[in-house]
């Protein structure tokens, strides 16, 4: 089976990429810079110019492809520039799968659509889920929770160089998840007829609290958090929350991605039906704590390093 995966150098992508290029699968990535996505080569995937702003670009993309995993999203911006991407290239993306015949396509969602159809970029989302169920082309869509690797930027970063941690009021949990199990999901779902014409949610075998993952984070860096807490009512008026949303931009974009994420959901419910469904050991779902802990220990790890190499330069200097 071949792949063209769009996004393929983000966060969720890269991982996508390097589990279907482990698993043999053919691996085509569109790409707008060929430089930055060089890594992706280096892994054995294959480049290809492609641009959502452009449409006539996509086409020669597809030749050949069996299958097409859409993990990419817009960033703040101009608004143009969003529904550029996130709907007009979606849009012509879609219908070059159908002109393509292409037999799959893996759309990454994102979660609480519905709730939140004020905000352009998931008004286009959920616009987008839409016009894929209605190509006939088979997709199955993933509506995804937060990524782990975004908490590193919201939570550890600053409290290991002593800034402010915003968080909000609320206090429902969020089911975070690692973006390389995500991509487990998605590769999963090109071999089961069942999850066809299927959205899932995906969300992480436990839900965590703002307080909780500070806590935890506090634990393992051995210092305290400044913790700064905004009220929901105050950041529904920014007009950065009814804009736009990314992790890590600003605080207001933090923040109202949170919000969106804060909206309940229980996943405990489903999450025995969907790992029978794919197959999936929830043995093998990485778990928020590991995960923090493993990125601590690298970290020190690399401390101890750069301390070992300024002591051998200036024993040199000495000498």
């Amino acid at each position: 089976m071949s792949l063209l995966i769009v996004g393929g150098t983000g966060t969720l992508g890269r991982q996508i990429v390097l589990q279907a290029l482990t698993k043999g699968y053919q691996v085509r990535c569109l790409v707008r810079n060929l430089r930055k996505a060089a890594f992706l080569k280096e892994w054995g995937a294959e480049l290809v110019y492609g641009d959502l702003t452009s449409p006539e670009t996509i086409p020669p993309c597809l030749r050949g492809i069996t299958a097409v995993v859409d993990a990419s999203t817009s960033r703040p911006g101009d608004l143009s520039t969003i529904k550029q991407v996130d709907w007009d290239g979606k849009l012509a993306l879609i219908e070059a799968c159908q002109t393509a015949n292409v037999q799959r396509f893996i759309f990454c969602s994102a979660l609480n659509l519905e709730q939140f159809s004020n905000i352009p970029l998931m008004e286009m989302k959920q616009g987008i889920e839409i016009k894929l169920k209605e190509s006939k082309i088979p997709y199955t869509i993933f509506r995804l929770s937060g990524f782990y690797q975004g908490l590193i930027e919201q939570y550890a970063i600053p409290i290991l160089e002593n800034l402010p941690i915003w968080i909000t009021n609320e206090n429902t949990s969020v089911s975070y998840m690692d973006t390389q199990d995500i991509a487990k999901f998605c590769l999963r779902s090109l071999q089961l007829p069942k999850t066809e014409n299927k959205t899932f949610f995906l969300g992480g075998p436990k839900g965590w609290l703002s307080s909780e993952i500070i806590k935890l984070c506090e634990q393992l860096a051995g210092q305290s958090a400044q913790v700064k807490r905004i009220p929901i009512s105050l950041l529904k008026l920014s007009s950065n929350f009814l804009g736009f949303f990314e992790w890590g931009q600003n605080i207001s974009d933090r923040l109202a991605f949170v919000e969106i994420l804060n909206v309940e959901n229980n996943f405990s419910n489903s999450t025995f039906d969907l790992y029978k469904t794919f197959k999936i050991d929830p043995g093998d779902i990485m778990q928020l704590d590991d995960y923090f802990l493993e990125y601590f220990i690298r970290l020190l790890k690399r401390l101890r390093d750069i301390n070992f190499e300024d002591v051998q330069k200036q024993k040199n200097l000495v000498i």
